[in-house]
């Protein structure tokens, strides 16, 4: 038995499961920031990373938990309809709920003796509990002849338009908030959010991306955003 206690936590755009991106890396526009706990908030303990552009996230699947694992998954990948092992997939729903991450470092922010950091690219949902940071090295973790298995298959961008009052909204908020839920929205939906047994052409989404509640429809060539609006229960964090 071993026990772990979180070094800090992450605040992100993704306030809930649905939406966050597969994999990091996905979506650019995925902001979040890593803010430590004490005694892990000591300034001395980044001293030399802001000369990584990449870092691992380490951390705990928190909403995952309570709903256990199985020793065989359905992939998103594979359409959710065919079945692999556990350990030749992804999936968030693990003996030992732990996640990694290579999220871009934006930068590395110190005041009064502690520290945060922002990044990039994240597939973290808000609230994540972090383990560990260490720095991306490209020379040994990028290997250029790995075999990817099934997961190997190019993802299949969908088309993504947005109505004109959405585009006004977007505008509006990027100007209050310095935010471009823009490209969040765009690039979220791009990488298709939604459960492979959910495919049905006609059918309206929701996702909350920061405080916006975006709400988008599925057309045979894509999907349109239909609607944003701000929602009062969730403040920016961040």
């Amino acid at each position: 038995m071993y026990q772990f206690e979180a070094i800090g936590q992450v605040s992100s755009c993704y306030s809930e499961k649905f939406g966050v991106p597969r994999q990091p890396g996905l979506v650019s526009a995925a902001t979040a920031r890593f803010t430590p706990h004490p005694p892990y908030n000591r300034e001395e303990m980044v001293r030399g990373l802001e000369g990584y552009s990449h870092i691992w996230i380490v951390f705990v699947f928190h909403e995952a938990v309570s709903e256990g694992w199985r020793p065989m998954v359905r992939p998103p990948r594979l359409g959710g309809q065919k079945r692999v092992g556990l350990f030749a997939s992804r999936s968030p729903h693990r003996p030992n709920p732990v996640g990694m991450s290579v999220v871009r470092l934006e930068r590395v922010v110190v005041e009064s003796g502690t520290f945060y950091l922002d990044l990039s690219g994240v597939d973290l949902l808000d609230g994540t509990p972090v383990l560990d940071i260490k720095p991306y090295v490209s020379y040994s973790d990028s290997i250029t002849r790995a075999e990817d298995g099934f997961a190997g298959e190019a993802m299949v961008e969908q088309k993504v338009v947005i109505s004109p009052e959405v585009m006004a909204f977007c505008n509006d908020y990027r100007k209050s908030t310095g935010r471009d839920i823009e490209a969040l929205i765009v690039q979220t939906l791009e990488s298709d959010p939604r459960p492979a047994s959910q495919r049905t052409v006609g059918r309206e989404y929701g996702v909350l991306l920061w405080d916006v509640n975006v709400r988008w429809r599925v057309e045979e060539w894509g999907f349109l955003v239909l609607s944003c609006g701000r929602n009062v229960g969730r403040g920016l964090r961040g």
